[in-house]
């Protein structure tokens, strides 16, 4: 029997000219969220915020969210925005970006969302090659794969962040899969920590239950750029960080 083989990403960050090659050698992507460049942490002069106020104010806001210095990160993003319709500007700027992603996806693409993404736009750029999946399963190539999207609420408040019993009820629709796809991480320290930011990420407390009860072969997950740990194992699950696509260009390849 031939093999079939899934190329994964996620965090793609406005990274639409690798994400046009994706797909390359795949009977599929899976795209695991985060379309959306708001800020690159590696090049502040890319995405919505320095094209609206500066690198220079990048490079400031950077330094106050990596120094956990939150409260004064949004007081000073309060002075940049007075006077400017915030929501519309975002949402533009978003729109811009989605209309190039969406339009580099391959045929048969299956995605859910990132905590940056912006769920209700999605259905209005998403075209009849690509699934939108969130607490929702889907066959694919014979092995069945569930995905639950977006993040958990952070001091951060990224678009897409949920409650915890909304995102376990989330993961409990999944049920029992062969490949649990998700945005973030489930609650163990090694996949969480941040190596880069120093700091922990938020995991999810269900999730890591979800993967110890129903025993996935595989759990994908992005959301932590340069994790200290990228894979390991949790009793019969292979858990997988599948990288950051905007700073790799490469994908996460699946064979069976």
């Amino acid at each position: 029997m031939p093999a079939f083989r899934v190329n994964v990403v996620s965090d793609v960050h406005g990274n639409a000219e690798g994400l046009a090659r994706a797909g390359e050698g795949a009977d599929a992507l899976v795209c695991l969220g985060d379309l959306v460049l708001f800020l690159d942490y590696a090049d502040h002069s890319r995405g919505i915020f320095p094209d609206l106020f500066g690198a220079g104010n990048a490079t400031r806001l950077v330094e106050l969210r990596t120094a956990r210095r939150f409260d004064e990160a949004r007081e000073f993003g309060r002075k940049l925005w007075a006077g400017i319709d915030r929501a519309p500007a975002i949402e533009s700027a978003v729109r811009k970006q989605y209309a190039e992603l969406f339009a580099a996806f391959p045929t048969p693409t299956y995605a859910t969302y990132g905590n940056v993404d912006m769920p209700t736009l999605w259905s209005e750029y998403a075209g009849p090659g690509t699934t939108v999946l969130d607490g929702e399963r889907v066959e694919i190539g014979g092995r069945v794969f569930g995905f639950v999207g977006g993040g958990l609420r952070t001091p951060m408040r990224t678009p897409y962040e949920i409650g915890d019993e909304e995102y376990a009820a989330k993961i409990e629709a999944v049920g029992e899969v062969d490949v649990l796809c998700t945005h973030i991480p489930p609650d163990v320290p090694e996949l969480l920590y941040d190596t880069v930011a120093r700091r922990f990420e938020r995991g999810s407390r269900a999730l890591l239950d979800a993967i110890r009860r129903t025993r996935p072969k595989y759990a994908l997950f992005g959301h932590v750029h340069q994790p200290l740990v990228r894979r390991m194992r949790i009793g019969a699950t292979e858990c997988v960080n599948v990288g950051h696509f905007a700073g790799s260009g490469r994908p996460w390849a699946l064979e069976w």
